[in-house]
């Protein structure tokens, strides 16, 4: 009993010092030191004050209930319990506690408006409920009415989309035959319905599991899939998008739940997302699908099917995909686009089944899984070899190339089967063009090994001498170029300079120039054919010819054939051909995103910057996941950090900059890396650069930066300006440093009570910044404003009662009270959270 009382005395005085989770523990232990009802009434009751405290609203509730047990007449646990409900979406449980309370309590104040404001939720609620039920059932009679107006047809279809995205609205949508009715607008065939019934469906997906899976039931995938498989790209990516809603959803990907939602039951959704890839897999095979469509299904294989993390063991997907769909999409990339029998492609097909079979190679966890894996790919490529059918042979050795673009250790060991070599070189002296562009690429692919690079020079030179020659085919005229001679790589490099004009140009001083000419000396003069225009006209033509994949071949040579020389000049090639950020999508489908890697680690130290520099334009626009598959992703930072530096020029640094942003928003591991790579303490120094751009880009970078702990360690430090810097830049006149700012600050401020209070010290014009966020123009600046505000006012009830009394609260009336539409609605929501803070603390009325 002792043991009680002390325990129960020190979470007391935790609680006071708002160490809430070291007072519920003390209360904890205390509960298993004692029987008295009356101290176990008084333990569990401040269990739940801890519990509201950390917004642990279903254990506050739970422990609140086992105090009103012990005792039916205890006002604290029954207001507690009050509270707890309320936040759990519980009001009308809520309002009978709290009717409890002031039955026994008559004259108490708090209970009274607690009593009116819950009254008026329910209210409220039942109100909106009502009204839901007539607007869905509004929308579908105008969108279903062949007779209604266009412009009504639109507003119906927009406002379906944005009830749909709404918990309520989607319940309602779900609960009122919205389905079936959604199914019909797709039976119209008319492409606006037919997107915003698909949009609707997404909304109605997103973050409920139970809903996706009777979703997924009622539609099928047979009927997605086909929805997909069209040729207009809106409809396909909107159903792609669908997919993966329900995909996050049933694999728990999706993980925003909101404080005071209970999961309902635990589902089994293995078998569904195994139906899922079951689907996906089959499309990739299937002639009606359109190629739009088949990039869409290997765009969500590629994202769901191999481990995002590899130190999870389970990777049963990837297992089940090899087993059921390898040879499907081994089908993919052996597919040869002159062939009558091609399957519908785009230029991204073949380069997206390549890094899927790389993404699945690298998932596998041991030597037996790979040798499997191996065999598969084995057994396909002989079935296909038969002297009776040309075609059967083509389709065999583009399997082998394809293989080679995606695990390159993988295809190497296909061309030591027997047959793979002679083959390819065979192939080189038909007569059809198709069958000659097949062979060069893949000899190209095989060429990077010297032992093999020796076997093409004794067996296939004179070939390739010929076909060059006679072929009036560009594509084949520039693989044919490609041999493993390291001279003619270097001479391919050169000439590959010269074209993309990519050596460096030194700046012409005219004053110079003038006086070279008074003194009769040369002065050399641009070549017409080296000025802009002309240059871009002939990186175009290179890169419709397949110049990428032929350099990547180049890159991937033994280090015997590929000098370090070389590897500079490949890399001026590389930085050449992604000047244009329009190009970049197609350099990344070829294969360059991962072959300028190791130009960016290895050679000499220009080219390793004129990589860097490549590989900085590419992260900056591009998928990363795509760009650089597998663990390469990781192998980008280094030579992305290597280019922050004050030697290097500022397109250099800001591209840079733009890389490591879009890194650093993917994944906490490639965090990790930057933090690992020391790129924080040059990241800050560029947010206090006087050039914009240096500013902004460094700004939006330590924006995703400031999610890891790691960072928010170093703001939360004494005696550094940090924190004060992020406030500053929210005050600055360019709207893109103002949101990248704001969202830093916003993040800041949501993860550490101590930063709330800090921000107030570090400067005195803290509020008026703020004001100016919350009044901002650009709804995303406003929006990370009011949640600053919000985080301040959650924080603590002094410093909220120093905002309640600024002009900070006659703001957030005046954005509360609009018209949450659906571009304003975060706005809007975010408003009404801090007015409804404020009325927690009793500073404003519920209806004032």
């Amino acid at each position: 009993m002792e043991d009680a009382v002390r325990l129960k005395e020190e979470g007391n005085k935790y609680f006071q010092n708002q160490n809430y989770e070291e007072a519920s523990r003390s209360y904890s232990q205390a509960l298993t030191q004692t029987k008295d009802k009356a101290l176990l009434a008084t333990l569990y009751r401040n269990r739940a004050a801890c519990g509201l405290k950390t917004e642990s609203y279903t254990q506050a509730a739970s422990d609140a209930s086992k105090a009103i047990d012990i005792n039916a007449s205890d006002i604290k646990a029954l207001f507690r319990r009050c509270q707890a409900l309320e936040q759990l979406g519980k009001l009308d449980q809520a309002f009978k506690d709290v009717q409890r309370c002031a039955t026994l309590e008559p004259k108490n104040r708090n209970f009274q408006e607690t009593l009116r404001r819950l009254n008026s939720s329910i209210h409220e609620k039942l109100h909106v409920q009502f009204s839901t039920d007539s607007r869905v059932q509004k929308m579908f009679e105008i969108l279903l009415d062949e007779n209604s107006e266009t412009e009504k047809r639109e507003k119906a279809a927009n406002n379906l989309i944005v009830l749909g995205r709404e918990d309520a609205g989607a319940e309602k949508i779900f609960q009122n035959n919205g389905v079936a009715l959604i199914l019909q607008l797709l039976d119209t065939k008319k492409p606006e319905l037919g997107l915003a019934a698909i949009r609707t469906l997404s909304g109605m997906c997103d973050g409920h599991q139970a809903r996706a899976m009777a979703i997924l039931h009622t539609i099928q995938m047979d009927r997605l899939c086909g929805w997909m498989a069209v040729e207009e790209e809106e409809i396909s990516r909107a159903v792609c998008s669908l997919l993966q809603t329900i995909i996050d959803a049933l694999s728990g990907e999706d993980k925003r739940g909101h404080h005071g939602k209970e999961e309902a039951l635990v589902l089994d959704t293995k078998k569904d997302l195994k139906l899922i890839a079951s689907h996906l897999l089959d499309m990739l095979v299937n002639k009606k699908v359109s190629g739009q469509g088949r990039d869409q299904a290997l765009n969500l294989l590629n994202k769901n099917i191999p481990r995002k993390d590899l130190s999870i063991h389970d990777n049963s997907r990837s297992i089940y995909v090899i087993e059921n769909g390898l040879r499907k999409i081994l089908k993919v990339v052996g597919q040869v686009p002159e062939q009558p029998s091609c399957l519908p492609l785009t230029d991204n097909t073949r380069m997206l089944a390549s890094i899927l079979l790389n993404k699945l190679y690298d998932d596998l966890r041991c030597d037996p899984e790979r040798n499997h894996f191996r065999k598969i790919c084995e057994e396909y490529i002989t079935g296909k070899f038969d002297p009776q059918n040309m075609d059967k042979n083509v389709h065999a050795i583009q399997t082998v190339s394809g293989v080679l673009q995606g695990p390159f250790d993988l295809g190497n060991q296909l061309l030591g089967m027997k047959g793979v070599m002679e083959m390819m070189v065979a192939l080189c002296g038909s007569d059809r063009e198709q069958d000659q562009l097949v062979a060069v690429e893949a000899l190209i692919h095989a060429s990077t090994k010297l032992s093999r690079a020796t076997f093409i020079i004794t067996n296939g030179v004179t070939l390739l001498k010929d076909i060059y020659k006679t072929t009036k085919n560009e594509r084949i005229k520039i693989r044919t170029l490609v041999t493993s001679d390291k001279t003619i790589l270097y001479s391919v490099a050169t000439t590959l300079v010269n074209c993309t004009n990519s050596y460096d140009v030194k700046e012409v001083i005219p004053e110079l120039v003038q006086l070279a000419k008074f003194s009769k000396q040369h002065v050399p003069e641009e070549h017409p054919k080296d000025k802009k225009d002309f240059v871009e006209k002939r990186v175009k033509r290179l890169l419709k010819a397949g110049v990428i994949s032929t350099l990547a071949c180049m890159v991937k040579a033994d280090s015997a054939i590929l000098t370090d020389q070389t590897k500079e000049l490949l890399a001026r090639v590389f930085l050449a051909l992604c000047d244009n950020a329009r190009d970049r999508g197609t350099i990344v489908a070829q294969g360059g995103g991962k072959a300028l890697i190791p130009l960016a680690l290895e050679g000499t130290d220009v080219g390793k910057v004129k990589a860097a520099h490549a590989l900085a334009k590419i992260a900056a626009v591009s998928n990363p996941d795509i760009a650089f598959p597998g663990e390469r992703v990781y192998e980008v930072v280094r030579p992305l950090v290597r280019l922050l530096d004050t030697q290097r020029d500022g397109l250099q640094n800001y591209e840079a900059l733009l890389g490591l942003t879009n890194l650093s928003g993917r994944s906490e591991k490639l965090r990790q890396k930057i933090i690992k790579e020391k790129a924080l303490p040059d990241i800050e120094n560029y947010m206090f650069e006087n050039h914009d751009q240096l500013r902004q880009a460094a700004t939006e970078c330590m924006c995703n930066m400031v999610v890891n702990k790691e960072v928010q360690e170093r703001f939360l430090a004494d005696g550094n300006d940090r924190l004060k810097l992020v406030v500053l830049l929210c005050g600055e006149d360019d709207d893109k440093v103002q949101n990248a700012a704001a969202g830093a600050l916003a993040m800041l401020t949501a993860a550490h009570k101590k930063l709330c209070h800090k921000m107030t010290q570090v400067t005195p014009q803290w509020l008026e910044i703020l004001q100016r966020l919350c009044l901002h123009d650009r709804l995303s600046v406003q929006h990370r404003g009011i949640v600053i505000a919000y985080n301040l006012l959650a924080a603590d009830q002094e410093l909220a009662k120093k905002l309640v009394e600024s002009e900070l609260l006659e703001i957030l009336t005046f954005v509360g009270k609009q018209e949450p539409d659906e571009k304003r609605k975060q706005v809007v929501e975010a408003a009404r959270d801090c007015l409804i803070k404020c009325m927690d603390y009793g500073f404003i009325k519920p209806f004032s």
